[in-house]
């Protein structure tokens, strides 16, 4: 039985291919601006990785992923979005201590400066650590954009369903289990 799927996480473009590529298992997030709930919930905790340009920002990168970021206009949306991985979401972490934050660095492609800002960004929310388990497709998928996939929300579910067979891990057990451990630490330490 073919295993299918439409759910897919919105993320920076810079993102989805340092998870892709197995640079990091980790994504910050607060949610989207037009959240349902306007809290940050995790919708689907299986999901494809959906690259956006929007709003990606090289000063708030560390400087080995600044200059991969290719600015775009506001509104600008691609005619074809690739879709090249499906992760498992496997902690949600919340984070309320700047310690904490800090001690992560090591651990995403973000700078200090975008940490600090998400931080403190509606700051009696927590900030979300989520770590992912990602998978490369056997052939990444060329889809058209449509727009409903667009605006400032986390979850979207693609008009047509992408199978699932023969995911190939960018990372294997020992590793992920490593970082996922390490990273688990920092944040319960600081609780």
């Amino acid at each position: 039985m073919e295993s299918i799927t439409t759910h897919a996480l919105k993320e920076w473009a810079i993102a989805v291919d340092a998870l892709e590529r197995g640079k990091t298992i980790m994504l910050l997030r607060k949610g989207g601006i037009r959240e349902e709930s306007k809290l940050f919930q995790v919708t689907y905790n299986q999901v494809l990785l959906y690259p956006t340009y929007e709003h990606q920002q090289s000063h708030l990168l560390k400087a080995e992923y600044a200059s991969q970021v290719k600015p775009v206009t506001s509104g600008w949306h691609p005619e074809t979005v690739r879709i090249g991985s499906w992760a498992e979401i496997t902690d949600i972490l919340a984070v309320r201590d700047d310690s904490a934050v800090k001690a992560l660095l090591p651990y995403h492609i973000w700078n200090e400066q975008f940490a600090r800002e998400r931080f403190q960004w509606k700051p009696h929310q927590p900030l979300y650590i989520l770590l992912l388990r990602t998978y490369r497709l056997p052939q990444p998928l060329i889809i058209p954009y449509y727009q409903e996939y667009g605006g400032c929300r986390s979850w979207i579910d693609l008009t047509e369903a992408i199978a699932l067979d023969n995911l190939v891990p960018v990372m294997d057990d020992v590793n992920y289990t490593k970082q996922s451990l390490q990273i688990r630490q920092i944040v319960q330490s600081s609780n």
